[in-house]
């Protein structure tokens, strides 16, 4: 019977020392089943994690475990969590870290909330509860415990057995996944909501602008093509013009000479007569011719008070007309320069605007128009083009007005005339002086 008794006394001595050392640790240990069960577990997973049997973890074989184990490609991270400043972490200070995270506080609702997100075995949800799990019994579940996991927690598949067992044993160590994740999630929507909001502002601002912007120079070419076109009617009337003073000048022409041919018939007719009246005897036939060479003078007269009338007033020299006519040529040749190059500025606003329609049409156009100074350059562009198109047709319309009025002081013809060239020849003038290349002489081709 005492033989019997000895195995007993030896387990309860064992106990004992056990116990004694348990309660040196954490007092909660001495008396409190769950607890010391939980510190069991802590102390088979220190276990595992020391490989060489000194006491304690150092970097290296955490290193080894979390590869091997829980298979981290790259542990750094859990190891700078897990270690922090101390480089060696025996069975108390794992046991220590453990109670003061936040897991260890857990209650059985934030445990199955857990078994949800983070495990994602939410069928196990029932255990959980009727098995009374909370956070300070995630250690016994972070062990190979085939009892607790198959008959008191009916997880009968062993590859959700394993992915429990895994999860725990990472929250354990690390903490909460969820606290981390959720916080992290938290942070990364704030920002992205922040930099959505301001993004889109910023854009609906730059959008704003630019089509203000756009508008503002539409309104400008649109005035530029209101300027063409006002040159474009000025020359044409200006052509009208020019085609029906032609036409007056021709008529004034064929008028004096069927006037001239009229005068020079009365004289005939009049010679006529008197030599009819100075051949006759006859008294009577002689007052007759006489009565007639007279009423032929009488109508020559007034034909030529006609003539009289159309060139009454002052007669400027035939040189005047020629001088004239090259001054109208010279003019004519610096308005077309400031006309050719109002042209260019015209047909560079117009292909930058065309530019900026096209950008618009695409994706990032318009914001991409609003940032670069293409806009403000091409505003530019047709402004200058606008008031150069101006300041031609002002200078069209001026020119118009006086050579017209200088024709009818002098009753010339002027701006039709035979062009600078002929002019220059007339005038016995250089034609290096007016800026006129001399012709090339024709090479005679000698077969």
């Amino acid at each position: 019977m005492l033989l019997k008794m000895i195995p007993l006394l030896w387990t309860c001595l064992i106990y004992f020392f056990l116990s004694s050392e348990l309660c040196g640790i954490d007092e909660l240990l001495c008396h409190d089943e769950n607890s010391l069960l939980s510190f069991e577990a802590i102390r088979s997973i220190h276990k595992d994690m020391d490989d060489d049997a000194d006491g304690s973890v150092d970097v290296t074989e955490t290193d080894g475990f979390l590869r091997e184990d829980l298979k981290y490609h790259d542990p750094k991270g859990k190891q700078n969590s897990f270690h922090r400043a101390d480089m060696l972490i025996t069975v108390e200070d794992m046991w220590n870290s453990w109670k003061a995270s936040e897991v260890y506080s857990w209650t059985v609702d934030e445990a199955e909330k857990w078994l949800i997100k983070c495990v994602e075995l939410p069928q196990y949800v029932d255990s959980f509860r009727k098995n009374d799990i909370s956070g300070k019994a995630l250690p016994r579940l972070a062990v190979k415990n085939a009892t607790l996991l198959l008959s008191v927690l009916k997880i009968p598949d062993r590859s959700h057995a394993q992915k429990l067992q895994l999860k725990a044993l990472d929250t354990v160590l690390f903490g909460s996944p969820m606290s981390r994740h959720s916080h992290l999630k938290d942070l990364m929507l704030v920002v992205s909501i922040i930099i959505g909001v301001g993004g889109c502002w910023f854009a609906y601002i730059q959008n704003r602008n630019s089509r203000d912007h756009i508008g503002k120079m539409m309104k400008d070419l649109d005035g530029l093509q209101r300027a063409e076109q006002s040159l474009l009617d000025l020359q044409q009337k200006l052509q009208i013009a020019q085609e029906e003073h032609h036409t007056v000048a021709e008529e004034k022409v064929n008028l004096e000479r069927e006037m001239r041919s009229e005068i020079d018939a009365a004289k005939q007719e009049a010679q006529r007569l008197r030599e009819l009246r100075e051949g006759t005897e006859n008294e009577l036939s002689r007052q007759k011719y006489a009565e007639q060479e007279l009423e032929q003078v009488r109508m020559a007269l007034k034909k030529a008070e006609r003539e009289l009338e159309l060139r009454s007033g002052w007669s400027p020299p035939e040189a005047l007309q020629k001088w004239l006519q090259l001054t109208h040529e010279v003019e004519v040749q610096y308005y077309n320069i400031k006309k050719q190059q109002a042209e260019r500025q015209l047909i560079v606003a117009k292909e930058g605007a065309e530019k900026i329609k096209k950008k618009r049409g695409t994706i990032f156009g318009t914001f991409h128009v609003a940032h670069s100074s293409s806009l403000d350059d091409v505003d530019h562009k047709i402004l200058s083009a606008k008031q150069a198109l101006g300041e031609v047709t002002a200078a069209l319309r001026e020119k118009l007005h006086r050579w017209q009025q200088i024709e009818i002081l002098t009753g010339f013809n002027i701006v039709n005339n035979p062009g600078m060239s002929s002019l220059a020849s007339a005038l016995n003038l250089d034609p290096a002086f007016l800026g006129i290349r001399p012709a090339k002489p024709l090479i005679p081709y000698l077969h």
